[in-house]
């Protein structure tokens, strides 16, 4: 294996044992939630599943039933960029020869409600990459072995009419070393320089942009860090189909929001220190 093209899969907002105000939060920001999830490993979700990509709060109902242990100090708020594979093994071979492997392929899988009654399990295997290279998060790859059981139709409409996730934001004061992982994963060719204070990485319907502090907070009013981090993932931004459905479920969840440069930009309290951005497209 050669090469892999960069694909954002989906994005994980870390919410500890706050999966229940969480879950009302994410519903009052518009968003159509699954049902609680229960990983094998022990670990809790909600999705919100779109057409190429979703969002998943993930958390824990039980810290004594948790096999995945780094979420006890795991940050709170967006901490994972997972990228698309339809071959974790393949994967985990290039990251190797990279050099950015952290460890082998895991499997797990998660029970599905669905409207019929049933309730399969949805099976994934995922490969991280080096640990150590992710400032404040991580990033890994995850093949879907039940895709089906995980895009579907029932799931994929929200009152603030978002179709997809298209920015995923990491704010760095050296963006190029903070880029350099991904760099080291997916090739050189794939980063692109958009002026000397953002980098950027095509991934699929969505872009990975690397922003220095300064140009975070010109463009949505988020201020400079307040912890000495080498990095932080600290927004996303939303396709919606209507930026007036999006305002409408924002204001019926009585969620505060400022309109920057034809955007929405909500700040999202609950200590996870996260901006999410509704752009019309």
């Amino acid at each position: 294996m050669t090469a892999i093209v960069p694909h954002l899969d989906h994005v994980v907002i870390n919410v500890a044992e706050g999966l229940n105000s969480s879950e009302l939060l994410f519903r009052r920001l518009g968003f159509s939630l699954t049902s609680r999830g229960h990983h094998s490993l022990g670990s809790s979700n909600h999705l919100a599943i779109f057409n190429d990509n979703y969002l998943e709060l993930l958390g824990f109902e039980d810290r004594s039933t948790l096999l995945r242990k780094e979420l006890w100090q795991a940050p709170l708020g967006l901490n994972g960029l997972v990228w698309k594979t339809q071959n974790a093994d393949a994967v985990y071979q290039h990251l190797t020869q990279r050099q950015v492997d952290d460890a082998e392929p895991k499997a797990f899988y998660r029970p599905v409600k669905l409207n019929d009654g049933t309730e399969p399990n949805a099976r994934f295997q995922t490969v991280s990459i080096d640990a150590s290279r992710i400032a404040h998060g991580r990033s890994f790859f995850c093949q879907h072995v039940t895709p089906e059981l995980v895009w579907r139709g029932e799931w994929q409409s929200h009152p603030n009419a978002v179709s997809d996730i298209t920015e995923f934001v990491i704010a760095a004061a050296d963006i190029r070393q903070a880029a350099q992982v991904y760099v080291d994963v997916f090739g050189d060719e794939q980063l692109h320089e958009v002026d000397d204070q953002e980098l950027s990485l095509s991934a699929g319907r969505a872009r990975v942009r690397f922003v220095t502090p300064q140009k975070a907070e010109a463009e949505w009013g988020i201020a400079p860090f307040e912890q000495a981090f080498e990095s932080k993932m600290i927004a996303l931004t939303f396709a919606t189909h209507s930026l007036d459905a999006a305002r409408q479920s924002l204001q019926r969840g009585d969620i505060h929001f400022t309109e920057r440069n034809n955007q929405l930009v909500v700040q999202v309290g609950q200590g996870l220190g996260l901006t999410l951005i509704f752009s019309e497209q």
